[in-house]
């Protein structure tokens, strides 16, 4: 990622999480950033004194303790320092909350699915993280791992006004880590049209677009003496994302996304939900 000085890893003592803290520790020796820990325990409701728990403190706070505990030897181990924090609520609203009150430049989430419909649905913590954040989110799929090297990154653009966001984070990259830049744009057909003379002629229409963002993308790169690869593919938005990231090797891909209000923030765009959950590197999500 571009240069990070803060970084906050949700830590709930999963395969994922750990998975995610290692990788969070391996960037963070890069950029000499540090890192805090975050484990969310359940509000105390009231509910323990009617069935006879004495030490209410203790019985909510103690598996937070123990997640902070893991961690710390996962950080030791990994030859970081982190600071911890133990927090009660609602995981996606501490979360952000504490992103922003410790002013984090970085979320690094930690990504579970193995079947098609976890994959579809990438963890509804993660999608509430993203939709009411305003930190950039690192999602990092369980089984992959990082030694530290930077091979290439993706950029997925769709051309949308907030897609600024996501050039600036992928040129950033190539300035402060010497990576390999590639951008995708992908015409989505409509196979469900009858009209294949339609079809032909709206793929036609699309894919001219697409190859018209790829290529201002590739303008603006150009200003600062970057040199990327553009590609154009046809089909489903995310299945072509991910193919394309596996076939370069890519570290990461780079999504760009926007601040939403009231019920929509609780849900993601299909083509970014889909990529987080079904690519095999990390997806940073730009806001």
């Amino acid at each position: 990622m571009a240069k990070y000085k803060k970084i906050l890893v949700a830590y709930d003592g999963s395969a994922t999480a750990r998975n995610a803290l290692a990788v969070a520790a391996k960037l963070a020796r890069q950029d000499n950033s540090w890192i805090k820990v975050l484990a969310v325990v359940p509000p105390y409701a009231g509910e323990l004194e009617l069935i006879g728990v004495s030490n209410i403190k203790e019985t909510i706070e103690g598996p937070g303790e123990e997640l902070l505990a893991e961690a710390l030897e996962i950080a030791d181990h990994e030859g970081v320092h982190v600071l911890t924090n133990l927090a009660q609520g609602e995981p996606f609203e501490r979360i952000s909350a504490i992103a922003d009150d410790e002013n984090c430049d970085l979320i690094i989430m930690g990504r579970q699915g193995i079947s098609h419909l976890e994959r579809e649905l990438i963890g509804s913590v993660t999608a509430r993280v993203i939709g009411h954040t305003c930190r950039n989110v690192l999602v990092v799929p369980e089984n992959f791992k990082w030694d530290g090297t930077w091979e290439s990154v993706l950029l997925a653009t769709d051309g949308s006004a907030n897609s600024d966001v996501a050039y600036d984070e992928a040129l950033q990259l190539a300035k402060d880590r010497s990576v390999r830049i590639a951008a995708i744009a992908v015409a989505k057909t409509d196979t469900n049209n009858e009209s294949v003379t339609f079809t032909q002629a709206a793929a036609r229409e699309l894919e001219t677009r697409a190859r018209s963002i790829v290529s201002e993308f590739k303008e603006i790169a150009a200003e600062s003496d970057i040199h990327i690869e553009t590609f154009v593919k046809l089909g489903e938005p995310h299945q072509e994302i991910t193919a394309l990231a596996a076939e370069l090797g890519a570290t990461a891909i780079v999504m760009s996304t926007y601040g939403k209000a009231g019920l929509k923030r609780l849900l993601m765009g299909s083509v970014t939900q889909r990529t987080i959950g079904f690519s095999d590197c990390p997806v940073l999500v730009v806001h």
